[in-house]
């Protein structure tokens, strides 16, 4: 792998990698990069694998080269403290109903302010990533005043992304990357223009967040955000006067007729179906923030803040105006409508023709990577999803010993996964082995319902005795729940798609997998029925062609989670019998590590005592 990425990066190329579980892949390309003396992107998926890369595996190759390599982290705007914002923050009056909870956080994001030199949220570990005091103090796009605020010259993100230019290797994530292309469309991207190779790591996940990146989205939680903040602005300028509150108000007023009309149509409502209400007051939702852009906009004002907030109404009044006049033709409209907000949703059917435009205008490689990218031996589905179809494709299967660290457990008679009986029947097929390892699992479900029935049903089934601790997720956050699962060492975790990737247990604390379903996605889901859609307008057969495709990559992450090291072992357990009943079954199987097959829960439990001999009481 290490050779393919010198070469891509040494003759500027397209090459796509599925690297198994265990093949050192991360490794593999950053050597590379290290020694090419290129200015290289490197794009992850996550913020984790961000930092990872960043403060661990990039200092320490950097020493075992022995080049000095200057490398950078950049996130997005909203991974940054604004110390503009804090301020505002700090002198408005507390919300109704936050005030303690939110004042508390508020304290500790001040304190740490007067010290941090990166002003990276991260750092700030005592707070949750999706507290909402967050939004409050950190920028986006639509309210930073540039050059215009008064915190300019200490601006985090603009520290950041002067570190990031004068960086030989910039570590970045997938929607930063996305954002830097679309800023290019218009002339004014940062990253691109200086990079001679682009690594996307995590690659599977680059699709799925392409699709929604170029997207439009207006949501009422960001119209009335715009609404509070140009009060506050309009206020700390003394100009906020009758006429200015009654216009604010009407946005306030048009967001609640919208909320009202939308009220028991269901959390997710077609475009087609929006009764006349929902548009009539969407466009006087629009008329209202032209309003306030036009009475804010305005280049006699002194006050750049306050000119800032006519931009972003204007912006936002654009962002509607388009979605309502859209061309259905184009991709797929809806309204995700939730007790305290709405959002107005479009994407395209197809994004591949934009992203081959993208990487063809640039002469820098594009380099590919992922545990899960091939559909057997086949990069066809992925290739075409992203416009890569002249890249040079490579499949380097895990090192790992499957046919002895592994077995794949298939329970005979399960029911239909439709049929009400199946997650009974999952469950007391997965009790022996759960029993046979003393817990020691991860059950994974394809919904948060299934989950919550097994929940119930797996406690009924130990009926009052208590074998192994049960982990549920949605008792605590993601990270802390996975910790927890590793420091009980046989404990039963029940996750759904978080869990479907980028979690690490090594050793005997995780030797059971169960997943309950294909991991067909919802037929509801936007992006699914966007490129579903997409394909039956050219004539493509969707099932075929992005069903199956999509549903084992993910099944395949599922199984990774097993085998994570050389010592690992374990067995995986599927329940859904279309593997074994479906013709299309086999394309799953043949796509799986190669480990034995049985269907005899007692060769599956013989196995797991076999290898826990002496750690099971």
């Amino acid at each position: 792998m290490a050779e393919a990425v010198t070469e891509a990066i040494e003759q500027r190329t397209h090459l796509v990698v599925e690297a198994g579980t265990g093949t050192g892949k991360t490794f593999a390309y950053l050597i590379p990069v290290l020694l090419s003396g290129a200015k290289v992107l490197v794009s992850t998926g996550t913020r984790n694998l961000q930092d990872q890369l960043f403060h661990r595996d990039l200092p320490m190759l950097c020493g075992l080269v022995g080049r000095p390599v200057r490398i950078a982290v950049l996130k997005g705007r909203s991974n940054y403290l604004c110390r503009h914002r804090l301020s505002l923050e700090v002198a408005a009056p507390p919300l109704p109903g936050f005030e303690r909870g939110r004042q508390r956080a508020l304290g500790r994001i001040v304190r740490w302010s007067e010290s941090t030199e990166t002003g990276d949220i991260a750092e700030v570990d005592s707070i949750a990533d999706n507290d909402p005091i967050w939004p409050a103090v950190t920028s986006t796009r639509d309210n930073c005043l540039g050059q215009d605020c008064p915190e300019f010259r200490r601006c985090h993100v603009l520290l950041a992304r002067r570190e990031a230019q004068a960086a030989d290797v910039v570590v970045v994530n997938h929607h930063l990357l996305l954002a830097d292309m679309a800023l290019r469309e218009e002339g004014f991207g940062e990253l691109l223009p200086g990079a001679q190779a682009v690594i996307l790591d995590e690659a599977h996940q680059f699709p799925e967040v392409a699709a929604q990146f170029f997207g439009t989205r207006f949501g009422s939680r960001a119209a009335l955000g715009l609404v509070r903040d140009a009060e506050l602005e309009v206020t700390r300028a003394g100009l906020l006067d009758g006429a200015a509150r009654a216009q604010l108000a009407e946005i306030e007023t048009a967001v609640s007729a919208i909320s009202l009309a939308l009220s028991g149509l269901g959390d997710r409502i077609e475009w087609g179906r929006l009764p006349d209400a929902v548009l009539e007051a969407a466009e006087e939702l629009a008329l209202g923030l032209e309003t306030i852009a036009e009475r804010y906009d305005d280049p006699a004002i002194e006050v750049p803040a306050v000119r800032q907030c006519g931009r972003r109404a204007f912006e936002a009044a654009g962002r509607l105006r388009g979605l309502l006049t859209l061309d259905e033709s184009t991709g797929l409209q809806w309204v995700d409508n939730a007790a305290r907000y709405f959002s107005f949703e479009f994407i395209p059917f197809e994004v591949a023709d934009r992203l081959r435009l993208q990487t063809q205008e640039r002469p820098c490689a594009w380099v590919h990577t992922s545990a899960t990218l091939a559909v057997g031996d086949n990069f066809g589905h992925y290739v075409q999803r992203v416009g890569a179809d002249n890249a040079r494709t490579l499949q380097i299967a895990s090192p790992f010993n499957y046919a002895d660290q592994a077995r794949l457990y298939l329970p005979p008679d399960m029911p239909d996964p439709a049929d009400r009986a199946f997650n009974r029947a999952l469950i007391e097929a997965a009790m022996p082995l759960l029993r046979a390892a003393g817990g020691r699992a991860f059950l994974l479900f394809t919904s948060h319902r299934a989950l919550s029935e097994a929940a119930y049903l797996l406690r009924e089934a130990m009926q009052g005795d208590d074998p192994f601790p049960l982990l549920v997720q949605g008792d605590m956050p993601r990270d802390a729940l996975v910790k927890r699962f590793r420091e009980i060492g046989h404990a039963v975790l029940l996750g759904t798609s978080s869990f479907w990737e980028g979690v690490d247990v090594r050793g005997p604390a995780l030797s059971i997998v169960v997943i309950d379903k294909l991991p067909f996605a919802s037929p509801d889901d936007p992006l699914l029925k966007a490129r579903l859609e997409g394909l039956r307008r050219a004539g493509r057969n969707g099932f075929a062609e992005h069903q199956i495709p999509q549903a084992v990559l993910t099944l395949k992450q599922g199984v990774g989670r097993l085998i994570r090291d050389p010592t690992d072992f374990g067995v995986v357990m599927i329940g859904d019998p279309r593997l074994r009943s479906r013709s299309y079954g086999r394309t799953f199987l043949k796509s799986l590590p190669a480990m034995p097959v049985t269907t005899k829960v007692e060769e599956a439990t013989a196995f797991l005592r076999h290898h826990l001999d002496g750690l099971i009481e």
